[in-house]
């Protein structure tokens, strides 16, 4: 059987990418099969379209880790999950794609929240998977006053209110133009400047978590010993730990989206927790969705939605 699907068939920049028809996938072992309402676009998915971290990666390829949907396909030993139930992921991740199709098959995901919408929903997997692992790593919890250097983005927002939620003090930095949305997280807005170090140093900062990859981490190190990136790979030089995440060969599970949703639930609104997300984009439109992905500074993620449920609100 086929579906449609975003594709592309070289390597390339965003205008590579097509929609079309693609061979359906099927839940195998321990997955499920969802008929995908959102999917969202992460830095993994741009640099393997772009020709830069290939792998094992075979044309014609289906980009997207993060998706959200209903269940409609369920693989052996799958069990507490039926048919029909909304849920949201991430995909099988030996395949390191497949989200933004009518189809994708998850490895990791949990019940998606009534009050989280589909968007946000899609667009959530691997941030939560990857702030999560860091701040179990930087052993975050109350009494930390943990600064986040890259708060604005897509996983440094998602990190600020999960260990805002642990009890953590959290210093966020950001542009100028971001300090009230960095301020909204829950954490204290500071300007990535010539001061940031004295700031951090004022503030009391015990941990640091660079997510911006920014070329910091020697300064990083004056502030505290206790300092873990995700995003820059000059770590060894400057004797700091390096969390590659569930997409670099650290599958850590499905404790950290079922944390997440537990917060969505929790207070009024949307909860104690939301996925910002920037801007939404038509699956036929994923060569924008990829370009604006790519442009640079942020607030949030870009996310993806195909129409195949009834609302993107919940």
């Amino acid at each position: 059987m086929r579906m449609f699907a975003a594709q592309y068939h070289r390597f390339g920049p965003p205008e590579v990418l097509v929609t079309g028809s693609y061979e359906e996938p099927h839940a195998g072992p321990g997955q499920v099969r969802i008929r995908v309402a959102a999917a969202g676009i992460a830095p993994v998915d741009l640099a393997i379209r772009a020709g830069l971290s290939r792998g094992q990666i075979s044309l014609p390829h289906v980009p997207g880790v993060d998706a959200a949907g209903i269940i409609d396909e369920i693989g052996p030993g799958v069990s507490g999950y039926a048919v029909g139930d909304e849920v949201f992921g991430t995909v099988d991740l030996k395949r390191l794609g497949g989200a933004s199709a009518e189809f994708a098959v998850l490895g990791f995901w949990a019940s998606k929240p009534g009050k989280l919408p589909w968007v946000q929903a899609g667009a959530a997997g691997t941030s939560i998977e990857t702030a999560t692992r860091a701040l179990d790593l930087l052993d975050v919890g109350a009494g930390t006053t943990l600064l986040i250097d890259g708060a604005a983005g897509g996983v440094g927002s998602v990190a600020v209110q999960l260990a805002a939620a642990r009890g953590a003090r959290v210093v966020g930095t950001g542009r100028p133009g971001s300090q009230d949305f960095i301020a909204g997280l829950g954490a204290t807005p500071v300007v990535a400047g010539p001061d940031l170090v004295g700031r951090a140093v004022e503030l009391g900062v015990s941990a640091v978590l660079d997510v911006a990859g920014a070329g910091r981490l020697a300064a990083l190190t004056t502030i505290t010993d206790a300092v873990l990136t995700i995003a820059d790979f000059s770590a060894a030089e400057h004797g700091v730990r390096m969390s590659v995440g569930a997409l670099g060969g650290e599958p850590d599970g499905q404790h950290g989206l079922q944390i997440a949703a537990a917060l969505v639930e929790q207070g009024q609104g949307q909860g104690r927790f939301r996925v910002p997300v920037q801007e939404v984009f038509a699956l036929e439109d994923m060569a924008a969705a990829h370009a604006a992905a790519g442009s640079g500074h942020r607030r949030g993620k870009i996310a993806v939605w195909t129409g195949l449920v009834d609302s993107q609100d919940d």
